[in-house]
């Protein structure tokens, strides 16, 4: 088996190269789009420069809020790439947060869960009601990262679901790639921090969503998770998106009516 292959995305899409210019202008196209009553921009929740989080509103009172975690396996990229994602939620009435967080090898995996859960935290004391925690490739993990009973999680009860999309839950493969040089994991913290191997809460609901064109080894991640924590007594539901890969399968969140938000938000 070549794991790096295995983990390899942008190689096997065409124009994948495209994709990171293309949201940068999105993104900010999108925040440029907004007044600034219905964003906050750069909120810190921790003491590090990455420690921040943006915060969009929808008009009116929001429903809750979406909290969606960048990806970048865990060691590169950042939260404002991302900003025109939050269109979907925003246009049903949520309010949406997308926290950045400290990159390895500065931080290690752990030290990002717990990040996490600082953002958490902090968006929770600032918008009411349900929240929704999502993710993508690297924030996927993160995402159903904070669904394991062995994190002390903020605001907890306010949590509806979990939404993993093209997530990596069980990181043990990763120690044989290159990506480790920074990630630095050895077999006991790849253990350690792999959702897939973790005991969920009880009542957790968790959504497991990937491209049906990914690379094998994505689609093999998110059927792990809901099988596994299926058997843990977690709701969960896996669904492969028809004609998406890992780069164009986050696109449907800018899409208020697209099955993806639907999902996330019922």
């Amino acid at each position: 088996m070549n794991w790096d292959d295995a983990y390899q995305n942008g190689k096997y899409i065409a124009n994948g190269e495209a994709y990171l210019p293309m949201w940068k202008v999105k993104s900010s196209a999108f925040r440029a789009s907004l007044s600034d009553c219905r964003q906050q921009i750069g909120v810190p929740y921790g003491a590090h420069p990455r420690e921040v989080f943006d915060l969009f509103l929808p008009t009116g009172t929001p429903q809750g809020v979406v909290i969606f975690i960048h990806g970048g396996y865990w060691q590169s990229l950042d939260h404002t790439l991302w900003s025109h994602l939050a269109a979907g939620p925003l246009a049903r009435g949520w309010a949406v947060a997308m926290p950045g967080y400290v990159l390895c090898p500065e931080a290690s995996i752990a030290d990002i869960t717990q990040s996490i859960t600082r953002a958490i935290k902090a968006v929770g004391q600032h918008i009411k009601g349900d929240i929704i925690l999502s993710g993508h490739s690297a924030g996927g993990h993160l995402a159903a990262r904070m669904a394991c009973d062995d994190i002390t999680l903020p605001h907890a009860a306010r949590v509806r679901r979990y939404v993993s999309i093209s997530g990596l839950h069980d990181l043990r493969p990763l120690t044989r790639t290159r990506l480790n040089e920074a990630l630095k994991l050895d077999m006991a913290s790849a253990t350690a921090e792999s959702p897939a191997l973790k005991t969920p809460r009880e009542g957790v609901e968790l959504l497991a969503w990937v491209g049906a064109d990914e690379r094998p080894e994505f689609l093999r991640q998110n059927s792990l998770i809901g099988n596994i924590w299926r058997g843990g007594f977690a709701k969960t539901g896996c669904v492969e998106a028809r004609g998406k890969h890992h780069f164009s399968v986050i696109e449907a969140l800018a899409e208020p009516d697209s099955p993806l938000v639907k999902a996330m938000l019922l």
